[in-house]
């Protein structure tokens, strides 16, 4: 990765700051996009600390035209990246009348449009090199239902309808499109987003939780791999064979197992 310049979306924190200092350390120029400059700022010192480089970007991108601006500017003082990685996200897993519209719209923002924008943005650099990597970062409600979490589903099956159809769109030009699944990872997302983890579906044991850093690494090997999709942890794979084979088992399990969570968190 020596060289190679990766811009993060989400960068400030979580999966997105473990991914970043991953690329940081294998010699990538990491560019950081997130909207605290504060946050943002403490992780490109980190990465600069470690040896590697770093600049950051402070942008809303829930905003279109600050992600319009925020492009430009990239392009001008860094170039467009090799590897662009659409993880930011947001949004509480509520149930439809506890969701407002305002919320449903923010979280359709951001993480789709966000990616969309950025994709749009820096794609055709990419295409006309004939390289590049263009990485989008889900959840399993990519491909699985549950109850009380319906916006934030339809934001997520958005972009792995994006990524999919971008593989297909994209496949003739020597430029990767990723889509990374990432179970349950342990991050502030849960105390940005109130309310959310006890309409979390309780997982069978045998899918266990990931870290921060387990889930960067996922990402930067499906990378290097050049995979289109990645799955972490693997189990899911049985999950959404199962969900393609049995849909109505599968609905009927997620359903109990999302109500026994919301029992448990209420205790």
């Amino acid at each position: 990765m020596t060289g190679k310049r990766v811009l993060v979306t989400g960068a400030s924190s979580g999966i997105g700051e473990a991914t970043a200092k991953c690329y940081g350390a294998a010699g990538a120029h990491v560019l950081l996009l997130a909207r605290n400059a504060d946050r943002l700022s403490a992780v490109a010192e980190a990465i600069r600390k470690d040896g590697g480089t770093a600049i950051c970007f402070p942008v809303d991108l829930a905003e279109a035209e600050a992600v319009q601006e925020v492009a430009a500017r990239i392009e001008r003082e860094a170039g467009a990246p090799d590897v662009l990685i659409n993880n930011a996200g947001a949004g509480r897993w509520l149930p439809l009348d506890e969701t407002t519209p305002d919320e449903a719209r923010a979280m359709i923002a951001v993480p789709y449009l966000a990616a969309f924008d950025l994709t749009h943005a820096f794609a055709p650099a990419m295409v006309a090199r004939g390289s590049g990597s263009l990485v989008f970062v889900t959840s399993p409600a990519s491909y699985l239902a549950w109850p009380n979490a319906s916006a934030y589903i339809a934001a997520r099956r958005a972009i792995a309808g994006f990524a999919e159809a971008l593989q297909s769109e994209l496949k003739p030009t020597g430029v990767v499109v990723t889509l990374v699944v990432l179970g349950n990872v342990e991050t502030p997302y849960w105390d940005n987003n109130p309310g959310s983890r006890k309409n979390v579906p309780e997982a069978p044991p045998f899918v266990p939780n990931l870290t921060a850093d387990e889930a960067a690494e996922a990402i930067f090997d499906g990378v290097q791999q050049k995979k289109t999709v990645v799955i972490k942890p693997p189990a899911y794979r049985v999950l959404f064979a199962l969900n393609a084979l049995f849909p109505k088992t599968v609905a009927s399990q997620l359903r109990r197992a999302a109500k026994k969570a919301r029992a448990s968190t209420a205790e």
